[in-house]
């Protein structure tokens, strides 16, 4: 397959319009997301959060509008195939493999890449050496932040283009919270296409060049967290800050 132009977003979504049943979750949503760019997704319990993001990656099919990789419409495409092309996603809740060890967690999601910097096992644990040391537990022997660590470790096995996060720190003790922060932004140092969800304001605004803010399935601020912060009145209403 040819490669899309660079001024092509990496990921774009169109007019999605999604729906539980007789629900309609999210109304007439359409974003982008560029080669290297960091979004921070925001908003509310409840408001279409992980709808949006698990309607991205192909687990939930909109009734209207398309979602475009590389300018390709990948709407109705298999979510492995779209795993394939370099899309990770580490839902809400990790969905590690509990009866594995974290071993063998991370080597059956592992892809090889030509590139000089691939994610190996090694790199991996290089950036979790907490993994390191738990290589033979299962996960479920795993605090909360070390089964965290390892879905995200296991979503970089697969040498990603784009790493899609949903509630990266939920439930966290603070210390574990802000090491799966610091953890994140050397990702972003790579130079990682990267979609995160999460409710901490201050780390998501720290890191993330774009915020988009989800009420009751639309858009309603798109902007950078400068301009966000700009409008104190918005952080409180839709963010609780």
């Amino acid at each position: 397959m040819p490669s899309a132009p660079a001024s092509t977003p990496l990921l774009e979504a169109r007019g999605i319009d999604t729906y539980y049943g007789q629900s309609h979750v999210l109304r007439a949503i359409s974003l982008s997301i560029d080669r290297g760019e960091t979004i921070g997704l925001m908003g509310r319990n409840g408001m279409g959060k992980t709808t949006l993001v698990r309607t991205l990656v192909g687990l939930i099919r909109p009734q209207q509008g398309q979602v475009l990789l590389d300018g390709e419409d990948v709407t109705t495409v298999p979510t492995y195939a779209i795993a394939r092309r370099g899309v990770a996603y580490v839902p809400e809740g990790r969905g590690i493999f509990t009866s594995l060890s974290v071993a063998e967690n991370l080597t059956i999601a592992g892809t090889a890449s030509s590139q000089a910097q691939a994610w190996t096992l090694a790199r991996v644990l290089e950036l979790f050496p907490r993994l390191a040391q738990r290589l033979e537990h299962h996960g479920d022997e795993l605090s909360g932040g070390e089964q965290q660590m390892l879905a995200i470790g296991r979503a970089l096995m697969t040498n990603p283009r784009l790493l899609l996060l949903d509630e990266a720190t939920e439930g966290l003790a603070p210390l574990l919270r802000e090491e799966i922060w610091r953890t994140i932004k050397l990702i972003r140092a790579t130079g990682m296409t990267t979609l995160i969800v999460d409710k901490t304001v201050a780390a998501v605004t720290a890191i993330a060049d774009r915020i988009i803010i989800l009420v009751k399935g639309e858009i309603v601020f798109a902007g950078s967290p400068h301009e966000l912060k700009a409008r104190p009145e918005l952080m409180h209403r839709h963010l609780g800050v």
